[in-house]
């Protein structure tokens, strides 16, 4: 076996498939693009999905990666086991519709087992097949693999929902005994038990298969295009060369290992503190680089769920205080020469690590805190899990943090119900994430349909052109009649891409005019009209085919506004900035991005007018071919999850300069006028801005305020009404607003019409209280309205009655000052108020041996499907139901 470091070993790896004719796949970013169902890249082919299903054709059908990945289902068991990680490295190669078993195999067993290359000893390696997959062992047979070596599993059969799928073959390195402790020996294979003797190290899936849900295994269809997908964890392969107990005495992770050790005065001496916080700090730190961040949701959730758990273990070794963020370097100067934009976030990352660290400590105190109140108002020694799980996931406090402190305390906690707890959270999440995406299915007549199709759409909006292609309900046809889809040797229209809405228009021919609804790209690149016809199309017909210039002009200024804002927003906020997504069509356009901290409107306002003044320069656009490495220099910005040809599309719009295939205006002056609609958080520092141009900007400002103007509405006929109610009861009302009532034209307009609405709200709220407090004043300066409620009978005097719209305190002031008023006597009052009912009554001392108060309020509130009560000389109570008012009060005055 080679003596190698891993920076070696995954350029061996990725060298020996690229002499192979396979092209190196730059690591996509660990965040997916465009898919919700998916916090993180988890596998080397999952950015090749597209490749897989048939959506789009690669240029070199054989590709090679080093994929940078985070699982997180197995957390529980980093640092338990030799091999469990957060973050690894997927080394990978990959065939769509080019080679298939037989190269794999070669290629795998020469790779693993050449003195040229990693090696390893042949006797060593075991490999796994599917059941009945004959033709697989016969090639491994063939390799000169001992058939005692085969061994054949139910579970060697890799698929994820519908779409492609297909039996796999893993290859596995034999540890030797000093890993098998109980000398299972091969059963530990056959039975597959987890175990640290027998190590996967490589997988081969051999995708052929159409997998249906419902149907069974071998009714599955073959498919037209068979694929190659495998994985190498790097972390594994490189533990097997450099031969050490478990992955992280390797030279991935030792490093970080003795700096812990530095920084805590302990030693390693295979502890699984180490190895934690080695694992979580190297997926904090590509995570962050890659733009992701801390937060209490999504993959921001994870992030801080694995720093605070590797603070939790860096307590254990007796490091008090921040100390992560000390380790970033470390993993930098490890990853660096794979990864070199490592270099360019160090700061920012050990930055974010430090703040969410000293977050963490206050977070501790706060958790400790609400933990002795919970020993104290305990009623045994076991603390409820349900309480603990609310720990843990209002202040973020870790399950085995409260288990040491109780135990600590002589406490224990209810493990189980905390257990169930987290698994309904995990269960809504999941839920809430949605079925992770599986492949699409293959459409064989698109993958054989290879004709070329010719764009000329950015330089033309109208050509003459020849029908290649039809297809009717999935099947290439001779003939189109009806809805469908319409090929052509070449389009002006521009197909659906990279966030850009397709073009709409026309295509006309002798007794034919197709309406385009849509456009599309084929794997092979061609473009797929679908619409409409009203008549009938053949295979070879000439046709004009037409693009609807008015819309294809709104939809460029939208798409150079969002360069032009994503420029702007590095200026106001800063170069942390990263594009999340976007989406452009011709009313807006909508721009996703990651930014570390909050964000006020003050700062969007800005960006909004550097736009503008961008615009105002009325700059050229630059539109120019060049290579890749060119693009760079110049300071092109890519998307960092897009894999981009040698030569690309550099499109200058002023000083926004950055790779793109969409269509832009000619002159940024063009653009007019740029205005933000709306500024949102996604949440995990993800926000959203949608915005307008031009001509659409008064119509679509307007439906963002429109609600606004509804509730204005609302809000100004409810001051009328109150004044004049008011006016009516001889009582003057001041109201005094002043409604700007011009057409938004900007985010600082969307703004003034928010503020403006709240600060009429917070004035009708105050018109409603001087009402009140003007009609509760005149009332209890003036009690003459109740003398004809008052009656006299054997020596004392009585008021029942009945008040609208007065509040419980003012009703306890009016029924003081009618008791003053009678003198020895009982006061009963019914308030009416948005169709519910307030009862209060008081009763003189001298008259409370023949009354009392609480009991008739419990009755009445009874009656009113309400309850209340009281003691003899006062008693208060209430009910929703006041349709027998008249009859409580009347039962009342018959009682009296």
């Amino acid at each position: 076996m080679k003596k190698m470091s891993s920076n070696e070993i995954r350029k061996m790896f990725l060298t020996y498939f690229e002499e192979r004719g396979h092209t190196i796949i730059p690591s996509a970013s660990l965040i997916p693009l465009n898919d919700p169902s998916l916090l993180w890249i988890n596998a080397g082919v999952t950015p090749l999905k597209k490749y897989f299903d048939g959506t789009i054709v690669p240029k070199n059908r054989r590709m090679v990666s080093s994929q940078k990945c985070i699982r997180t289902n197995d957390i529980e068991n980093v640092g338990k086991t030799a091999r469990h990680h957060t973050f690894f490295e997927m080394l990978g190669n990959f065939s769509v519709g080019d080679y298939f078993k037989k190269e794999a195999i070669a290629y795998s067993y020469e790779l693993l087992t050449s003195e040229k290359y990693f090696n390893l000893d042949k006797d060593k390696l075991y490999m796994t097949i599917y059941t009945d997959d004959d033709e697989t062992y016969d090639l491994w047979i063939e390799q000169g693999v001992d058939p005692s070596h085969i061994i054949r599993l139910e579970n060697n059969f890799w698929e994820i929902g519908e779409g492609p799928s297909g039996p796999d073959s893993e290859i596995f390195y034999d540890r030797g005994e000093e890993y098998d402790p109980e000398k299972k020996g091969l059963v530990l294979l056959k039975e597959e038990t987890e175990n640290d003797r027998y190590v996967e190290i490589w997988n081969n899936v051999f995708s052929m298969y159409n997998a249906k849900e419902g149907v069974d295994r071998s009714e599955y269809q073959e498919l037209p295009s068979k694929n190659i997908d495998t994985g190498m964890g790097l972390e594994r392969i490189t533990s097997i060369i450099q031969n050490t107990k478990t992955n992280f005495e390797t030279d991935l992770y030792l490093p970080i290992i003795e700096e812990i050790s530095r920084i805590s005065g302990k030693e390693y001496n295979d502890d699984m503190s180490f190895k934690v916080i080695a694992d979580h700090v190297k997926a904090l730190t590509f995570a962050l680089s890659d733009g992701a961040s801390f937060s209490n949701e999504g993959r921001g959730y994870v992030l801080r769920r694995l720093l605070r758990r590797a603070a939790r273990y860096g307590r254990k070794l007796g490091i008090e205080g921040p100390f992560i963020y000390n380790l970033v370097p470390v993993v930098i100067s490890i990853m660096k020469d794979a990864y070199p934009n490592l270099e360019d976030k160090k700061e920012i990352v050990s930055d974010l690590i430090l703040k969410e660290e000293t977050l963490f400590g206050k977070t501790l105190s706060c958790g400790e805190e609400r933990l002795e109140q919970m020993i104290e108002s305990a009623t045994s020694n076991v603390i409820s899990g349900d309480d603990a799980f609310k720990l843990y996931d209002t202040y973020g406090f870790p399950c085995e943090l409260t288990m040491e402190y109780l135990e600590e305390k002589g406490y224990k906690m209810d493990k189980s119900e905390f257990d169930a707890c987290m698994l309904r959270q995990k269960e809504r999440a999941r839920r809430a994430r949605g079925k992770e995406k599986s492949m699409k299915t293959q459409n064989k007549d698109l993958l054989d349909f290879k004709e070329e199709s010719l764009f000329i759409g950015y330089e033309s909006y109208e050509t003459e052109a020849e029908i290649i292609g039809l297809i009717k309900d999935e099947k290439m046809v001779s003939e189109l009649t009806g809805e469908g889809y319409i090929i052509l040797n070449k389009t002006p229209f521009y197909a659906e891409k990279g966030g850009q809405v397709a073009d709409t228009g026309i295509i006309e021919g002798q007794n034919l005019n197709f309406n385009v609804e849509n456009v599309t790209l084929a794997p092979h690149n061609q473009h797929l009209h679908y619409g409409k016809t009203d008549g009938k199309v053949k295979v070879g017909d000439l046709v004009k085919a037409k693009i609807d210039v008015e819309r294809r002009e709104e939809i460029a200024k939208n798409h150079s506004a969002t360069h032009l804002l994503q420029e702007a927003l590095k200026e106001a906020l800063g170069e942390s900035v990263t594009q999340a997504g976007s989406s452009v069509d011709d009313k807006k356009l909508r721009f996703d991005f990651t930014y570390q901290n909050n964000i006020s409107d003050k700062e969007i306002v800005l960006a909004e007018k550097l736009v503008n003044e961008k615009i105002a320069t009325k700059a050229d656009a630059i539109i120019e071919t060049m290579t890749l490495e060119e693009a760079k220099e110049k300071g092109a910005v890519a998307l960092f999850e897009e894999k981009y040809e040698n030569t690309v599309r550099v499109v200058t719009l002023y000083d926004a300069i950055e790779l793109c295939g969409g269509t832009h205006v000619k002159n940024v002056g063009d653009i007019n006028r740029f205005a933000i609609k709306t500024f949102e958080s996604k949440g995990s520092n993800v926000f959203r801005i949608e915005a307008t141009t031009d001509k659409n900007i008064e119509i679509e400002l307007y439906s963002v305020i429109d609600p606004y103007n509804e509730e204005m509405k609302r809000l100004l006929e409810k001051a009328k009404r109150i004044i004049a109610q008011a006016y009516g009861e001889g009582i003057t009302l001041n109201f005094d607003v002043h409604i700007d009532n011009s057409a938004p034209t900007s985010y600082a307009d969307i703004i003034y019409n928010r503020l403006e609405v709240a600060n009429v709200r917070e004035k009708v709220k105050d018109l409603e209280k001087a009402y009140e407090n003007a009609r509760n004043a005149k009332a209890l300066e003036d009690l003459s309205s109740f003398d004809d409620e008052v009656v006299e009978k054997d020596g004392y005097k009585y008021i029942v009655t009945r008040t609208q719209d007065y509040d419980i305190p003012f009703l306890k002031q009016l029924v003081d000052r009618l008791s003053e008023k009678i003198g020895v006597g009982f006061v009963f009052i019914a308030n009416v108020r948005e169709n519910n009912v307030n009862f209060i009554a008081k009763a003189h001392q001298d008259i409370a041996a023949n009354i009392d108060c609480g009991a008739l309020i419990k009755e009445a509130s009874t009656k009113a499907s309400g309850n209340g009560g009281g003691s003899k000389t006062f008693g208060q109570g209430g009910g929703t139901d006041i349709t027998n008012l008249d009859e409580i009060l009347s039962n009342i005055k018959e009682k009296l």
